[in-house]
């Protein structure tokens, strides 16, 4: 994305992304550029990670965290959960610029919010980065269990991302066991590895792919999957797509290759343009489950951390998400809308029915 120009301001994008806040903030004393972005309180206080990457440019950090504070809105009111969608990005790399002075400055940004927004961790940031941001504000979620926080919320994201791949395979095949299923699984980062795990737990065919071909390969071992190459994962003819690494892989050109019948991953912004592009799956007769119905374990795992809920009651609440994504697939088909459309028209509703019943008070 292009810097705005006069007819594209920061405003009119907050407009057209429906934004409630966005704050800058700055310290060249640690090197601190970071954006934080509240998108919708109406359920309740905007949760979402901390996201630290190299971006080109400020216009497309702040383009990224919009787009993913959006879809945390959407995300939080499709899983049931009394959360509005937030999202920081801090612009650096991850494995340079990160400090523990750098953090510690952007949790005194997060607690001027004043608990409007709580954070996580998210790509470029770790429980431990969460240990420094809570040394300045309470409004940290993420931290190490040996301090009273939840953890790792890979192995819990990875699990609702099973659910949902499960649902999907319930709807086209008529039972949702995965023995003798094949599956692309594109990135094997934390959750792409736990989801690998429990695909091959049920005797799944799984084909793993990266850009770290050695770590990839390490994975394969491990799980008895089969390493392939990025560049060959669409000549692939599998049962299942699951993008577990950056967004955007779903676009005009990998539609045209796509032998899948269904796409089910944990990656964020999936389909490089909505409309466009869940329009062209439904046509293609490919099942997409859209990713922040099915990769909200990781919302559900701060959810569960925030509220004081067991471990036991955090399952549940994931294991939810199969029902949650049934639901969006019997809407889709029976108004003929694409999945993508199907969801938002679940979340928007449930917000829509709580500003009723709030403007009522």
């Amino acid at each position: 994305m292009s810097a705005p120009d006069c007819d594209d301001s920061i405003f009119s994008q907050l407009e057209a992304f429906g934004h409630k806040k966005v704050v800058y903030c700055s310290d060249p004393e640690t090197g601190l550029k970071a954006i934080i972005a509240i998108h919708d309180t109406t359920l309740g206080p905007a949760l979402g990670g901390t996201r630290m990457w190299a971006y080109k440019t400020e216009s497309d950090a702040l383009q990224d965290v919009l787009r993913l504070s959006k879809s945390m809105t959407y995300k939080a009111s499709i899983a049931g959960l009394n959360l509005g969608g937030g999202k920081a990005v801090i612009i650096g790399d991850s494995h340079r610029d990160k400090t523990e002075a750098l953090l510690r400055k952007f949790g005194r940004f997060i607690k001027n919010l004043n608990g409007e927004f709580i954070t996580a961790e998210d790509v470029g940031t770790n429980p431990r980065d969460m240990e420094y941001i809570r040394m300045e504000t309470q409004h940290v979620m993420g931290v190490p269990e040996s301090i009273g926080g939840s953890g790792d919320p890979s192995p819990i994201t990875a699990l609702g991302v099973f659910m949902g791949i499960k649902a999907c395979v319930k709807e086209l095949y008529g039972n949702d066991s995965l023995t003798g299923r094949s599956v692309i699984v594109q990135g094997v980062g934390h959750v792409g590895e736990n989801l690998v795990k429990l695909l091959r737990d049920e005797n799944a065919k799984v084909y793993a792919s990266d850009i770290n071909e050695e770590g990839v390969g390490q994975i394969a071992r491990k799980y008895g999957a089969e390493a392939v190459s990025n560049s060959k994962i669409f000549e692939i003819d599998a049962d299942i797509y699951a993008p577990c690494a950056l967004g955007a892989t779903i676009n005009s050109e990998t539609i045209k290759k796509l032998k899948c019948g269904i796409i089910a991953g944990s990656a964020n912004n999936q389909l490089d343009d909505e409309i466009v592009h869940g329009r062209m799956l439904l046509e293609k007769g490919i099942l997409f489950a859209p990713d922040y119905v099915i990769n909200a374990g990781g919302i559900i795992n701060c959810y569960s951390e925030l509220m004081g809920f067991s471990k036991k009651r955090t399952m549940q609440l994931t294991e939810n998400i199969y029902e949650a994504t049934r639901n969006v697939l019997k809407l889709s088909k029976c108004e003929n809308i694409s999945t993508i459309e199907a969801a938002n028209k679940i979340a928007e509703k449930r917000i829509a029915d709580i500003k009723k019943v709030k403007s009522s008070y």
